[in-house]
């Protein structure tokens, strides 16, 4: 599940983690849902990945994994989080996960983002730090899953936007919490943690 406040990027960080478990050969499933506010109001997305064919809808009551973008709305999620679940949150503006029995990583993504100049990649950064983190998808795969869902009359964000995504993993630590059996094989079953 991922969370934050509407601008920061939630949905576009959301459907870029669904189309990179594509383009690493798992199948995925993605739902969004927002407040009528397009900046500032709740903003959230569930993703669900498997190694097989998915056939529910993402509603997802509990999850493995979160990241928060923002704390304005992070209590809803935080209490769908399962005991022993991976938080990857951005310590820019989250300072307390309030979660104990998780595994926790803070990444200052907005400050991250703002020191490369570039203030609106901050999802990006900790999309980045996430897949990095879990292995739930390559960054290769993240990458040319954003150069797809950038749309023509953006395409001068794209170098920023790779650079935002490979930054976001260089600060995190590689397969600290594993979301596939065996992590170091790309396409690898037995998820431990199917649901992001």
């Amino acid at each position: 599940m991922l969370t934050g406040i509407g601008g920061q990027g939630i949905q576009l960080a959301a459907k870029t983690l669904a189309v990179a478990a594509i383009e690493d050969g798992y199948q995925s499933m993605l739902l969004g849902h927002y407040a009528g506010a397009m900046r500032g109001g709740q903003t959230d997305a569930s993703v669900v990945v498997g190694d097989g064919p998915l056939r529910v809808l993402p509603i997802l009551p509990a999850t493995w994994s979160a990241m928060a973008m923002d704390p304005a709305y992070w209590e809803p999620t935080k209490e769908r989080v399962r005991p022993g679940g991976v938080i990857v949150a951005n310590s820019s503006l989250v300072s307390d996960v309030d979660r104990a029995d998780c595994q926790t990583f803070m990444i200052p993504a907005s400050g991250m983002a703002d020191e490369m100049s570039a203030p609106m990649s901050a999802g990006y950064i900790l999309l980045g730090a996430y897949a990095a983190i879990t292995g739930l998808v390559s960054v290769d795969a993240l990458v040319a899953a954003m150069r797809k869902l950038v749309p023509p009359y953006r395409t001068q964000h794209l170098e920023t936007n790779e650079k935002a995504i490979r930054a976001g993993a260089a600060a995190a630590p590689a397969l600290a919490a594993p979301a596939w059996v065996d992590a170091s094989v790309a396409g690898a079953t037995g998820a431990v943690g199917a649901t992001a």
